[in-house]
């Protein structure tokens, strides 16, 4: 059962960090309707819309985070992601630096390649 409030809070939460909400819950419902309304309650309305921290400190710790995993294509997401909020270019790779002294200098490297991707893309458009 869906709570209705809390999916709608998750909309409204990923439409700050992406220009395309319909695209992006298009792509999470395309992978499986339920995991993709799991994020959307949970990671977007639930975790996502949480007091504590700003929006621009969550996305710089979804950078770190998904750095020391190796997750490039979650990482590429938010690394726009970062960008939309109004971090810098700087502000994100030094984030990245930041990992490689806990994640490794090839999480880093890979990282920071994904992340130059994005600022063309976001440069371009």
């Amino acid at each position: 059962m869906r709570d209705a409030d809390t999916y709608q809070r998750g909309l409204e939460r990923i439409a700050e960090l992406d220009d395309d909400v319909d695209k992006r819950v298009e792509r999470l419902n395309g992978i499986h309707p339920d995991l993709g309304r799991y994020v959307i309650e949970f990671g977007f309305g639930e975790i996502l819309s949480r007091s504590g921290l700003t929006l621009q400190q969550r996305e710089l710790s979804t950078v770190a985070a998904l750095t020391a995993m190796g997750a490039i294509a979650q990482l590429k997401v938010h690394v726009a992601a970062s960008l939309k909020v109004g971090l810098s270019r700087g502000e994100i790779a030094e984030t990245i630096i930041q990992m490689a002294f806990y994640a490794g200098f090839p999480a880093a490297l890979n990282a920071m390649n994904a992340a130059k991707e994005v600022f063309e893309q976001h440069h371009e458009s």
